[in-house]
């Protein structure tokens, strides 16, 4: 018997759960001009003062560090971060409206749908779940004006689901958009973290924007247009890691349980701790058993800055060069992803 039950655990460690399929990606809109030579007819603007000069630049409406500029020992940095990418409209009626339906990125099941536009800075939005073989993930469409599905209708890529809109914090008619992201799931009893940090009600359980780490699905797209049978593993390990967090260990960790490919060594064996690794955005790309013995979550690993590292890591982080400890903000982070909320 106990033969056997060492043979099922190495089989788990080599074995995959699920062959990886096809992500066969739709755009969510009409507009294709990512593909162009003119991406600026593809996102759109944002109105920045910085030093005086008022702009509407495109470029804020990419993913990633693009809002907020900031005059550092760097050079100017934007210091806001984006998670998703703001697609601008292709058809608009006499009165500016924007007349884009929306459309599911890939096949997959509507898990929520918030209806009331003051619930959340994202408007009215969806969310619906992916499973290509790597675990669930997460397509979010906010800002809209219309939501034409159901929580826990199948939809297939390019299969209408709402109507672009300019519901939401901070967007007006002429700014009106689809603000698309694709997140993976920080943790599954997050409504118990939320309470526990946030007096503001939790109108959307687990599919809260704050649950969701999202991947920069601009680049995903264009290198999926090159090449159709990307998989998303294969994209997830070209992120580079920025910071690493070492936790105790008091069991396997929540997200490593749904996503197989952010569990590095042996997860059966038996460590102090678990180092996480994660993106410049607090992206989660790998959880690695460690010795380290760590009374409570401890930097131990930052890629050098000249600049404050909280400009870099959405405030999770706070040191300058090679050290870094992290904020309250990092703490409530690191409390979510390890689940120490739950003690």
């Amino acid at each position: 018997m106990r033969y056997f039950t060492k043979v099922l655990l190495l089989l788990a460690l080599i074995v995959p759960l699920k062959a990886e399929q096809p992500l066969g990606l739709k755009l969510p809109t009409a507009n294709d001009k990512i593909f162009s030579a003119n991406p600026e007819q593809f996102y759109m603007y944002t109105t920045r003062n910085f030093e005086g000069v008022s702009s509407k630049p495109w470029t804020a409406g990419q993913y990633g560090y693009v809002r907020n500029l900031k005059r550092t020992d760097e050079g100017v940095i934007a210091t806001r971060f984006h998670e998703g990418i703001d697609i601008r409209p292709v058809k608009r009626d006499k009165a500016g409206r924007p007349l884009d339906l929306v459309n599911a990125i890939a096949d997959g099941k509507v898990v929520h749908t918030s209806k009331v536009s003051g619930h959340s800075n994202y408007g009215k939005y969806i969310v619906v779940e992916h499973d290509w073989g790597s675990g669930p993930f997460y397509s979010l469409y906010a800002h809209l004006n219309d939501i034409t599905c159901k929580v826990g209708q199948k939809v297939h890529s390019g299969m209408p689901i709402g109507k672009m809109g300019y519901t939401g914090a901070g967007i007006n008619r002429e700014r009106a958009h689809l603000h698309l992201e694709l997140n993976v799931m920080t943790h599954t009893e997050y409504p118990k973290w939320h309470a526990q940090y946030f007096k503001s009600k939790n109108y959307h359980d687990k599919f809260n924007g704050l649950n969701m780490n999202g991947l920069n699905i601009a680049e995903l797209y264009i290198r999926h247009q090159r090449n159709p049978n990307l998989s998303l593993i294969s994209f997830i390990q070209k992120v580079p890691v920025y910071f690493k967090v070492t936790v105790p260990r008091r069991g396997a960790l929540d997200i490593a349980k749904r996503y197989p490919w952010i569990r590095i060594g042996n997860h059966h064996g038996i460590s102090a701790a678990w180092e996480i690794s994660f993106s410049s955005s607090g992206f989660p790309l790998a959880v690695t058993p460690s010795n380290r013995a760590v009374i409570r979550p401890t930097v131990t690993y930052v890629k050098p800055t000249k600049s404050s590292h909280s400009y870099h890591t959405k405030g999770i982080l706070t040191g300058t060069g090679s050290q870094a400890s992290l904020t309250s903000v990092g703490e409530r982070v690191i409390a979510l992803i390890s689940g120490s909320f739950m003690e």
